[in-house]
């Protein structure tokens, strides 16, 4: 896959998430199969989901760094999902995947996620159909 086409595939879950109020999304193509994004998602209830993936997908996908950091409207920290090796001492079964839950230094085994998988994610918490 060409990196054009994984950005094709953000933008695309981007804009059929039904959560999304607003996004403001960098594509920066590297080579033709390396390529680095950021991105800030604004939600319809005014939290935030702010997004970096460093991506090379010459045999499959494979995220070399990726976060992904929700945030309610005033700021203040829901989760995190990242990949940096700064947690080697708690022997997390998923190391270097890990999940900031509810605090940071609340640090939970998790695979590496998606950004779907995080709009999922936060769809849920959200609960918006249920208004």
């Amino acid at each position: 896959m060409r990196i054009e086409e994984y950005f094709d595939t953000l933008r695309a879950i981007i804009d059929e998430s039904l959560i999304i109020q607003s996004a403001r999304v960098t594509y920066d193509k590297r080579s033709s199969h390396i390529g680095f994004v950021r991105g800030a998602l604004y939600l319809l209830d005014g939290s935030q989901l702010h997004f970096r993936e460093f991506i090379d997908t010459n045999a499959g996908i494979e995220r070399y760094m990726y976060a992904y950091q929700y945030q309610q409207e005033d700021g203040k920290f829901v989760f995190r999902y990242d990949n940096t090796d700064h947690h080697r001492s708690l022997n997390l079964a998923t190391h270097p995947h890990h999940k900031h839950a509810g605090a940071e230094n609340h640090v939970v085994n998790s695979p590496a996620p998606t950004l779907a998988q995080m709009l999922i994610e936060i769809e849920n918490l959200l609960d918006l159909g249920s208004n």
